[in-house]
């Protein structure tokens, strides 16, 4: 794709690994002999154009060193002492590339648009040492990002937080050179966003009559929660974001995720099914109900469309369509009605035809559409433009079709996903807890986002780019999405941004470092993934087996937490083992839970006995399984549990608990 400022690049030396730390890396660096001492008669000079981008400049110089620039317009020919200066490409030939020369006398940073001097800004800013020395290295950078969307998704129907947060945040989205903010406003727990013309949307579906505690997700804290944002703040955090060249998207979701609105609204939905009776969820699971297929319908979202555009001046709208509520339309007579009278087969169809007229109001207020996977189950809406979470075979479908795509995988770029081991995390509490999945920073900077049998294909110019989400059901405040968000945004930052060629994740972490630090000094709430803790087994033993195991580690068998069960890969054969030694010796009863319910039902172990050994060498059987479960007694000086599988088994092996004085 051709996202590369060609005019910047010539003449430039190789790249050097980790030579600056700069995250996301650029695409190329030139160590120089010398360096550039910051000073207190610091004076910047710009181009009008860039104007706010200098005032970003001299807010970020003062805040690490102390020092306040002098701004000067460059129509005021003054002569300054080694300025910073700020410059426009007479004609930059694509979007957010610049050019950062540091040298002893001066530096410049030239960008291809404001964008780029804006990006330039940012990594001249990683520049300046947290240590108190002002002082710069010597260099030549030219660098432009990889894909035009880098976007970050924040979720505020099931958690909201204070406009000065999202603010806070958007400024280290713009740090880390991402330039979409995707705002999920709208779901089944609650409607978030002010509509004049419905003010039952906040006054009702802002509210929610319960909230799920931490470790009891189908329960209740009996305690109304909600809110929404005025539209005044609104337009205050778009005007934000935009000052550092991020679009907000947001997010109205439909035609399912609607319990919210219907609770305020209930005839918009399928009001003729038996038992129809629409809440604000309470729990965190998706409701059945969904909007009617009909114009009434289709009616209000040409108004709520029409008021949101005047909110949002983004070229995209985001419809949701994640799934649709077709159990409701086969039951409504009003859906089937439409499906007859539109000449369609099913209720598949009808999810069709409901995105394409929604596709169709949108275009009447100049906005493209912008919707999830379920829009690829049926003919996409000519200008459509999907955002794929799930199905790589969907994603090569959308690119044979031509529409453009932008890939979300939930299996690289879910924040709501544990970075560490869930025992570990639990370990310090219950709000640690996350939705599931483990998404380790390497797994989000190991994500190439173009589908490999695409790689090198002209049909990759249709995909836009690549989307983090945050979806903050497990996340009751903003520490915990502070905690979820960094570092992995830094590793998320260089798959949108730098070349794949270029990426190595060994070179991230030395420059993950000094990262960390900035983080630390503006009071970021972040995980640091240099000391994860460990994890705590009972009285410190360790486990020996031959299974063979993927996420549920040997460990959880002894770490005395009900949550979490050992559970093999492969079903257990005769002669595998699991084997605990002991750091002290033991005496007394052990015994051994295997099995479960749900996943781990049947999976308990038919076969097998339970041996104990003071030296590791001698074993001493003290009982045999029956129904998945063993007790025996172990003799004063004790220091080796094992585990035998004395026949084949159909089924993985779960080892719920080892329990032993």
């Amino acid at each position: 794709m051709k996202y590369f400022l060609s005019a910047l690049i010539l003449m430039v030396a190789p790249i050097l690994a980790d030579s600056l730390p700069i995250i996301p890396k650029p695409v190329q660096v030139e160590r120089n002999e010398g360096s550039y001492q910051l000073q207190e008669n610091l004076a910047i000079r710009y181009q009008s154009e860039l104007k706010r981008e200098a005032e970003i400049l001299a807010h970020g110089i003062e805040n690490t060193t102390g020092i306040k620039a002098k701004l000067v317009d460059s129509k005021l020919r003054i002569a300054l002492q080694r300025p910073i200066e700020l410059k426009l490409l007479a004609h930059g030939d694509t979007q957010e590339a610049y050019n950062l020369q540091v040298k002893p006398s001066g530096i410049r940073i030239t960008g291809s648009d404001s964008a780029g001097a804006f990006y330039g800004i940012q990594s001249l800013l990683q520049l300046i040492p947290l240590d108190g020395t002002k002082t710069i290295p010597a260099c030549s950078i030219h660098d432009s990002p990889r894909f035009r969307w880098r976007g970050m998704h924040l979720d505020v129907a099931h958690h909201m937080f204070p406009a000065k947060d999202i603010k806070k945040w958007i400024d280290w989205l713009a740090f880390h050179k991402i330039n979409t903010f995707h705002w999920h406003l709208t779901d089944d727990q609650g409607w978030r966003i002010e509509i004049k013309q419905f003010p039952k949307l906040t006054e009702v579906g802002a509210y929610r009559n319960s909230t799920p505690p931490y470790l009891d997700r189908w329960g209740s804290d009996n305690t109304r929660y909600g809110g929404f944002y005025t539209q005044k703040e609104i337009k205050e955090i778009v005007a934000y974001a935009a000052d550092r060249h991020i679009t907000v998207i947001p997010e109205i979701s439909m035609p399912s995720h609607v319990a919210a609105a219907l609770a305020a609204y209930p005839e918009l939905g399928n009001k003729d099914i038996k038992d129809y009776s629409p809440k604000v969820h309470t729990v965190w699971s998706d409701s059945h109900d969904g909007l009617s297929p009909t114009e009434p319908t289709f009616q209000w979202i040409d108004k709520l469309i029409g008021e949101v555009c005047t909110l949002f001046p983004s070229p995209y709208i985001h419809i949701g369509g994640y799934d649709s509520p077709i159990t409701q339309w086969k039951k409504s007579k009003q859906a089937q009605s439409v499906i007859k009278r539109e000449g369609l087969q099913n209720e598949k169809e009808l999810q069709t035809y409901f995105f394409n007229r929604v596709s169709e109001i949108l275009s009447k207020h100049q906005r493209k559409l912008i919707g999830g996977d379920a829009l690829t189950d049926g003919q996409i809406p000519a200008n459509a433009t999907i955002m794929l979470s799930r199905n790589s075979t969907q994603a090569s479908n959308t690119l044979e079709m031509g529409h453009d795509l932008i890939l979300a995988s939930s299996a690289h770029t879910n924040f709501d996903h544990y970075q560490n081991d869930p025992a570990i995390e639990l370990s310090k509490g219950s709000s640690y807890e996350c939705v599931g999945g483990y998404r380790p920073l390497a797994s989000v900077y190991n994500f190439n986002p173009i589908p490999e049998p695409f790689r090198g294909s002209e049909k990759t110019k249709h995909i836009l780019g690549c989307q983090a989400q945050l979806w903050t059901q497990y996340m009751k405040t903003w520490d915990k999405v502070e905690y979820q968000t960094f570092p992995r945004i830094a590793a998320f930052s260089e798959v949108v941004w730098s070349p794949q060629t270029t990426r190595n994740y060994p070179d991230f972490l030395k420059r993950l470092k000094p990262t960390l630090a900035r983080y630390a000094k503006s009071g970021i709430n972040y995980f640091d993934p240099f000391n994860p803790g460990t994890l705590k087994t009972r009285k410190g033993a360790t486990v020996e087996t031959n299974l063979p195991y993927h996420r549920d580690i040997p460990e959880y068998a002894i770490i005395g937490n009900n949550r979490f069960a050992f559970q093999s890969k492969r079903p257990a054969k005769k002669g595998d083992h699991f084997t605990v030694h002991l750091k002290q010796t033991t005496k007394g009863p052990i015994t051994v839970t295997t099995g479960g319910k749900g996943r781990k039902s049947g999976s308990a172990l038919a076969s097998g006995t339970l041996e104990v050994s003071s030296d590791s060498q001698n074993w001493t059987q003290i009982a045999q399984f029956e129904n998945g479960k063993a007790t025996g007694e172990a003799p004063d000086g004790t220091k080796h549990i094992k585990i035998t599988v004395t026949a084949d088994q159909k089924k993985w092996l779960t080892i719920e608990e080892i329990h032993f004085q």
